[in-house]
Parts: structure tokens; sequence; C-alpha cells
């Protein structure tokens, strides 16, 4: 479930807790290179829905992926109150667009609990793993299947 590549410290996984149509999840800390506000995208012919296009962070070309569209969920409506979190996954960073961002959660590794097998395709596997917040739950994301998929379809 949790790999090496995670970053804990004893015992412990640091990752941001953020909101995608309501629902909550969260991305380890180390795949998190900074967080934006939401500015306008240039969009890409014949892109994958997920995809809303690309911004030129200091002269990078970075992709921004409508997360609640890859979840299956609908259309997140871009605006002002969003935010994009810009993640370095395998070496290619990525934009996530959320509607926001909620704090910062130290887990223990014993905490997180695998996702029941009901899905299929991609959009399950992003899913690592579960952790009690509270009273919700929150999705522990795996951003490597996101960047499998962009070389799958870039091919």
């Amino acid at each position: 479930m949790v790999d090496s590549e995670n970053n804990v410290r004893d015992g412990g996984l640091e990752c941001v807790s953020f909101t995608v149509c309501g629902q909550v999840y969260c991305l380890n800390i180390m795949m998190i290179r900074e967080i934006r506000r939401w500015a306008s995208v240039t969009t890409l012919p014949h892109a994958e829905a997920h995809v809303l296009g690309v911004i030129n962070l200091r002269g990078s070309v970075i992709p921004v992926f409508d997360l609640a569209v890859h979840f299956g969920l609908g259309q997140t409506a871009p605006g002002p109150r969003n935010v994009v979190i810009i993640a370095d996954v395998e070496g290619q960073s990525s934009g996530l667009l959320v509607e926001s961002v909620s704090e910062i959660l130290t887990v223990d590794k014993a905490d997180i609990q695998d996702p029941p097998k009901v899905g299929k395709g991609h959009h399950s596997s992003l899913i690592e793993g579960l952790i009690s917040v509270g009273d919700d739950m929150a999705q522990l994301i795996d951003l490597r299947h996101i960047s499998q998929n962009r070389k799958d379809t870039a091919a």
C-alpha cells in the first residue's frame, strides 16, 4: 500500500488534504511543488476531457488536469476560489485543479486502509488508500497512474 517513495517519518506520512466535488482527498506532501490560485489555461485541441489545458510556469509548460472529471464526478467550474496543486510525478510536473486545500495531515502508516475493490480501470487505481479524518474519509491519491495515463495517451 504505502511504498518507500512516500514521505514517511517515524511511521507517519505527511500529506496535504483538499476537496474535489465535496470529497476529501490527500496527496503525499513530497510530491507537491507548489499551490497556486486558479489562472486560465491554454486549451489543447482533441485533449481528453480531464485535461483542462496547459499553463506556463516560469518557462515550463505544465498540463492541468480536472481531478473531478478524472474521478468521474462531473466537471469543476474553474473560478477564482479554486486552486491548482502543482505536483511532480516521476520527473513530470502536473497541475491538479481542486476546489480548496484544507490542511497538512500526519498519518500513521498503520492507519492507512486499503481501498475496497469496487471500481474498474484507472479511476480506482489512483486511490492508494483511505484515511480516517474525523468523521470523514480522505482518499490518498497515487499520481503515478496519472503520469502513466499521460504516457499511454501520448503514444
